[in-house]
């Protein structure tokens, strides 16, 4: 929570500007206070009398104004807060921060500041890359400011890259995780995260799969790793690199998937992302099965796969304080998926449809549904690490608000 903390936030001017409101509003939501320093060119995205009706404070835009500046206002705001967050931080004024520019309200107090320093960049993918913005990056980080993103996506100047603001949700649990001493909100957490298809024999050569690439469940041990966690990745055959610190364990039927899962319990969460096979061959073959000179066809028997999410979710003495299952459907997604969250006895259903034409399936965007016992939440389609950045954030919100039991 960030009840009675104060937060000054520095909007400068770029299209991201519009996701500073849905900001202030979880800021406020959580119990903070929030004052804003709208840049001039800020202005032309989002307006003072917009962002003074959430805040119920005023908006200030101007240096020279004579009331504040009668009481030197550039330094009170500067003190009176309890962390200054720059969101979204363009090129410009993180060029102003770097070498010292103190030529408008926002630069001055931020060079005023004593205070932690929050920097969100959001700007074109060439202007990010470009080595000045490099150069100014490494001087702040340097300086001491902590740096949230950007993500990597499509931006409105319909270039793909890295230059995306992070999602409010990810930039509101950077902002807590500051203001409890550390920028790591799942620090000494342990998530325990499955990703990628199973392979069921059928004989020593063929066997059964799905289309699963693994890329969001390796997406999200990425973003737990991030945020500070201990993360285990149960991983069936797909052709990933495993993020930085992030320790995996491999397997390749379902089978193998349940003994490694229950191998690495307990964990504080259990994020169930892989695409498991409901059934295996009960009766595959010793060898390669060959054709019949009489044409007729193998005989194929199956059986039914243990519920690997279901066997979490209801473990009785080490199921994880949060389960998150999924659910890949081509039709009816909310019925079914509100259905697996009782029978799995998750917390959380992340649902997507898999249809062929959406491209989830191996793609490299998705668009999820979040199905709790108290609604179901849909978020837009994004790039499968926004996703996964987003769903760790709430994850991190969420354990936040829980009681150890």
């Amino acid at each position: 929570m960030l009840a009675d903390k104060r937060i000054l936030l520095i909007i400068s001017g770029g299209i991201a500007a519009f996701k500073a409101i849905d900001l202030i509003r979880l800021l406020m939501k959580r119990g903070a206070s929030v004052k804003v320093i709208l840049t001039q060119s800020a202005t032309e995205f989002v307006s003072p009398l917009t962002i003074s009706t959430l805040t119920g404070e005023s908006t200030i835009t101007k240096l020279f104004d004579l009331t504040r500046e009668s009481e030197i206002g550039h330094i009170e705001l500067s003190r009176d807060a309890d962390l200054v967050v720059v969101a979204p931080a363009t090129a410009n004024i993180m060029a102003k921060m770097a070498n010292g520019i103190a030529d408008d309200l926002a630069s001055t107090t931020l060079l005023a500041t004593d205070k932690k320093v929050l920097v969100a960049p959001a700007m074109n993918v060439r202007m990010w890359l470009h080595p000045a913005t490099q150069r100014n990056l490494a001087t702040l980080q340097s300086d001491g400011v902590s740096i949230l993103g950007p993500d990597h996506g499509m931006m409105a100047c319909n270039e793909e890259g890295p230059g995306r603001l992070s999602e409010p949700e990810v930039i509101l649990a950077t902002i807590e995780a500051l203001l409890n001493g550390s920028n790591q909100p799942l620090a000494g957490k342990h998530v325990l995260i499955t990703a990628g298809p199973t392979h069921e024999p059928i004989d020593p050569v063929r066997y059964i799969a799905n289309r699963s690439s693994g890329k969001q469940g390796y997406a999200l041990a990425a973003a737990a790793r991030a945020a500070g966690a201990r993360v285990t990745l149960v991983s069936g055959p797909v052709s990933l690199d495993v993020p930085v610190g992030v320790d995996v364990v491999r397997v390749e039927t379902a089978a193998d998937m349940h003994k490694a899962v229950a191998d690495n319990l307990p964990a504080d969460v259990a994020i169930m992302a892989a695409a498991v096979a409901d059934w295996r061959v009960s009766n595959q073959g010793a060898e390669k099965i060959k054709k019949q000179a009489d044409g007729s066809l193998p005989q194929l028997a199956f059986e039914e796969n243990a519920d690997i999410a279901k066997f979490v979710g209801t473990h009785q003495s080490q199921r994880p304080r949060l389960v998150v299952g999924f659910a890949a459907e081509t039709e009816n997604l909310d019925r079914h998926a509100s259905a697996k969250l009782a029978k799995k006895g998750a917390d959380w259903i992340i649902a997507n449809d898999v249809s062929p034409e959406t491209g989830i399936m191996g793609g490299d965007h998705n668009a999820v549904k979040i199905v709790r016992s108290d609604g179901i939440e849909t978020w837009p389609d994004m790039p499968k690490q926004e996703v996964a950045n987003r769903v760790i954030a709430l994850i991190a919100q969420t354990l936040d608000g829980m009681i150890e039991v």
